[in-house]
């Protein structure tokens, strides 16, 4: 069920005790010489959509916020941010809005590594007004660090920026939007903590040319496989959503005896 495409008596006929509502979240920014700024947008929304075509009966999927909280990609440019005050109140207010709905469960799937600490600090502000609801909110990426691993080639087994994972998944789903022939090995990534303390450098302090890692060994059949096991490990994630008890009290969660 896509949101946007719905009639609101037929929003209003949706089943909220067995649905979810998922809110993709990403960003427009640069990435590296070779990767469109819509990138994340790209990727996140993508996904979304899939997980929405398996689960059709159960998920409202939200059109794609493409506005992100990037303001350590703006001095290089080619960025659009959503200051970090605005930005949390955005996202508070796509809540609200749909939890005065009497949505009762939401998904904020995050496409975009800036979003992660806003997002964060927006779910913990609403669950205060409404704390019966399942708030749910996380990057796409964290439900798959055994796929990286076992399919990066490189030494950032991770998602980085304009990276292997970022531009073998543009490969796969947007080859045209990639300029092959600028992929090359990002160089060494500036560390942004110490002994785990965590240092505020932005992307001009951290890289050469606004990416990271080795989008040089990406290939469109590993942003395929990724693709199809992070959509599977999301829709495990709504399903268990769904299964998931609603209630404001420790007794509403734990079966004591």
């Amino acid at each position: 069920m896509k949101f946007a495409e719905m009639t609101s008596p037929q929003i209003a006929g949706v089943d909220r005790e067995k649905s979810v509502v998922v809110v993709p979240i990403a960003a427009v920014e640069q990435h590296g010489p070779h990767l469109p700024t819509g990138t994340d947008t790209i990727i996140c929304g993508s996904l979304a959509e899939a997980v929405e075509k398996q689960l059709s009966d159960s998920v409202v999927l939200l059109p794609t916020l493409w506005l992100g909280a990037s303001a350590h990609h703006l001095r290089f440019g080619a960025t659009l941010d959503g200051q970090l005050s605005n930005y949390i109140n955005v996202l508070q207010d796509i809540a609200k809005s749909l939890l005065y709905d009497n949505f009762q469960r939401l998904l904020f799937l995050n496409g975009h590594g800036g979003n992660v600490d806003p997002l964060k600090v927006a779910l913990r502000q609403i669950q205060l007004e409404f704390p019966e609801a399942l708030l749910v909110g996380g990057s796409y990426w964290s439900t798959a660090d055994d796929l990286l691993r076992e399919k990066l080639e490189g030494p950032h087994k991770f998602v980085g920026h304009a990276c292997e994972f970022e531009t073998s998944m543009i490969m796969h789903l947007r080859p045209e939007l990639v300029d092959e022939a600028k992929l090359a090995d990002a160089g060494e990534l500036v560390s942004d903590n110490i002994n785990g303390l965590f240092i505020a450098r932005d992307m001009k302090h951290r890289t050469k040319q606004g990416c990271t890692g080795t989008p040089n060994l990406a290939t469109a059949a590993k942003g395929e496989h990724l693709f199809t096991g992070i959509v599977e490990r999301l829709v495990q994630s709504v399903e268990k959503m769904l299964n998931e008890p609603l209630g404001t009290e420790y007794q509403d969660f734990v079966n004591e005896p």
